[in-house]
């Protein structure tokens, strides 16, 4: 079956249409980059035997029975993996967070998430880490099983269900009378029993991760203030890594961050306040910056009147430079995730395009978003990589983006775990 792909014109059904009959594949590429390697390996294939890959190496005959698959003048990459999206939420420039909670039913936002699993899987991200439903409820599970069910397509999901932030600190509330009840983005907890109960309640939802809010613009003049205490942190921590759950930490200011690092967070998303001190105390403590560069740029530009390549930076694009910067040259060890969801799904890639642009190679970039991402994630045995027995999560792209990295926005193939979902 041959099928014309429009890069605009991506439905659910995609996930049938694509995928052809034969168990085994050949891909014969111009070039192969492992994600083990500085420079991509010319003339070089991948063999794909169901969901597995089974051979990387220079080109040799194809297995009796198998599909090969010419891709010239395109390098073969691992798939690439997004560790800070929100697939229940749509660009602020559309839509307002504070009508996508309030006025959007979780069913309406979990029929538009599904079309947008699919753009994203359609961009070459094979793997998401999704931080939070974002007032949806478990949404965000319901979607993931459906992924993997085959219902409809889309990238390999972990998710947070609903993040867990301070009573009276995370919208929507502004604006309204303080006797009504709303629709929350957030589960909200005061001390540390209903923090630990927040943790289990979350977990037995179907986290895979827990999301906390350790910092937000509470302070009476809007400035970020921590919202919860050392030990509430403590005790979020240590409740979700005994039950084998990593912990994500929203936190912009630089006493939020430091307090999240010291309970132990595995990662921390945004980052933007951090001083030198406490990105070597998280670099100390083995904890991850996923600095989010993407979210700021977009704010900037709905909001703020940004033109890309015009204007000078927003003020909160500088911090966040700066921040990335700071965590590059110390050494911290750097995720990739673009908070993508407050800009257009399906454009996950711009986050390496800002990590390139303060600093990183984009062998650097490129590495972070595929082994790195992976270690993060602690699926470094099967994903992330193109190894034989890791999954085959192959995407091929025109060029070298190893050298070039903006050639990851023209993506000719997408397969996932041995299906493929996008061909010349």
């Amino acid at each position: 079956m041959k099928i014309a792909l429009g890069t605009a014109a991506v439905v659910v059904s995609l996930a049938w249409a694509v995928q052809a009959s034969a168990a085994t594949y050949v891909l014969e590429p111009d070039a192969v980059w492992t994600a083990g390697q500085s420079t991509p390996s010319k003339g070089w294939s991948v063999t794909v035997d169901g969901t597995k890959i089974v051979r990387v190496g220079p080109r040799a005959a194809a297995p009796a029975g198998a599909e090969v698959i010419a891709l010239p003048g395109a390098t073969l990459i691992p798939g690439l993996i997004e560790l800070h999206s929100h697939l229940l939420l749509h660009p602020y420039n559309e839509t307002t967070w504070d009508d996508q909670v309030l006025k959007e039913s979780p069913y309406y936002r979990t029929l538009r998430g599904g079309r947008d699993a699919a753009r994203t899987l359609q961009s070459g991200f094979t793997t998401l880490r999704d931080l939070g439903s974002e007032g949806a409820a478990d949404a965000d599970v319901a979607l993931k099983t459906a992924i993997e069910d085959g219902v409809i397509e889309g990238p390999r999901l972990l998710v947070a269900t609903r993040a867990i932030v301070a009573t009276g600190t995370y919208g929507p509330r502004k604006g309204f009378r303080t006797d009504m009840e709303l629709p929350q983005g957030a589960e909200e907890v005061s001390g540390e029993a209903e923090m630990a109960s927040a943790v289990r309640r979350q977990s037995a939802a179907g986290a895979d991760w827990i999301k906390l809010y350790s910092d937000y613009r509470t302070g009476p003049d809007g400035s970020t203030r921590p919202t919860f205490t050392q030990k509430e942190l403590d005790v979020a921590v240590e409740i979700a890594h005994a039950s084998g759950r990593p912990v994500a930490i929203h936190a912009a200011g630089d006493e939020g961050i430091r307090r999240a690092v010291l309970a132990g967070a595995d990662t921390i998303e945004h980052g933007y306040g951090a001083s030198e001190a406490t990105f070597k105390l998280m670099k100390e403590k083995g904890a991850t910056y996923v600095p989010t560069l993407t979210a700021p740029a977009s704010t900037a530009q709905y909001f703020q009147g940004y033109v890309p390549g015009k204007s000078p930076p927003t003020p909160s694009m500088q911090a966040a430079e700066k921040a990335f910067r700071t965590a590059l040259r110390l050494g911290v060890n750097i995720g990739v995730g673009s908070d993508v969801g407050v800009f257009a799904h399906g454009e996950s890639w711009r986050e390496l395009d800002w990590m390139v642009r303060y600093g990183m190679t984009p062998l650097q970039a490129l590495t972070a978003a595929t082994a790195g991402n992976a270690k993060v994630l602690r699926r470094e045995t099967d994903l992330g990589r193109l190894e034989d027995g890791f999954f085959a999560d192959i995407v091929a792209v025109q060029g070298d983006p190893t050298r070039d990295l903006t050639v990851i926005k023209d993506v000719r193939f997408v397969m996932k775990g041995g299906k493929i979902h996008r061909r010349p």
